[in-house]
């Protein structure tokens, strides 16, 4: 049963609903060339549901029998006001929070869909599909910009700079604004840097956002 619930770093729950997970793909270029894929021209979108919502400090329970699970690490934006064709300002003022997140992606799955020219929904939004972390509030961080990391076995895999997203996040936050409203509760991932892979049973995944946030977490 789903019992996910936003709360700040300190534990402190955010009286928020979860609503939709909007992501991003191929927003790091060296990412979307290391899985083949062109660069896009434009952000491509695409949403998880709430119940794939789960808190990336709890065991990670993967699919079995359905092919490979690949980690995305993320940057996730907590917004916390409505925002419907909104401009940067805007989009700034409306983000609560910043946290990590796992976009977990069933990837042999995805890579049939791709070639029949299906949407990528069955292999991004089963349950669990998202690890969350707790969020940290906006106004902690003091640069414009922020890094973030993934180990597995204490062995870096990931390793992200918001610098070098193809869409920033303020001008990527407006952008989603135009196409469908942000509410309240509303997560954004912000794309994934190179250095995906498969999960195994036994890794512990530790994650970590500027020195500010740190979280771990271990597959079962």
């Amino acid at each position: 049963m789903q019992d996910y619930q936003h709360h700040w770093k300190d534990g402190t729950p955010l009286h928020l609903p979860l609503g939709k997970i909007v992501c991003i793909g191929r927003n790091y270029a060296e990412h979307a060339r290391e899985l083949n894929n062109p660069i896009p021209d434009e952000p491509l979108l695409f949403i998880k549901p709430a119940t794939a919502a789960v808190y990336i400090t709890r065991p990670l329970a993967i699919p079995r029998n359905q092919g490979e699970v690949h980690y995305e690490s993320e940057l996730a934006v907590l917004i916390g006001r409505p925002l419907t064709n909104a401009s940067e300002s805007e989009a700034k003022a409306a983000i609560l929070g910043y946290g990590l997140a796992l976009d977990l992606t069933l990837r042999d799955l995805q890579s049939q869909l791709k070639e029949k020219g299906h949407p990528w929904e069955r292999a991004k939004s089963f349950d669990g599909a998202c690890p969350l972390s707790p969020f940290v509030a906006a106004e902690k961080f003091s640069k414009d910009h922020f890094t973030f990391t993934l180990d597995i076995d204490q062995e870096l895999r990931q390793r992200g700079d918001t610098r070098d997203m193809l869409m920033p996040i303020l001008p990527l936050i407006a952008h989603i604004s135009s196409q469908f409203s942000l509410m309240p509760g509303d997560v954004v991932l912000t794309g994934t840097p190179k250095g995906v892979g498969p999960l195994a049973e036994g890794q512990t995944l530790s994650l970590e956002l500027d020195d500010v946030l740190f979280v771990e977490t271990k597959v079962v």
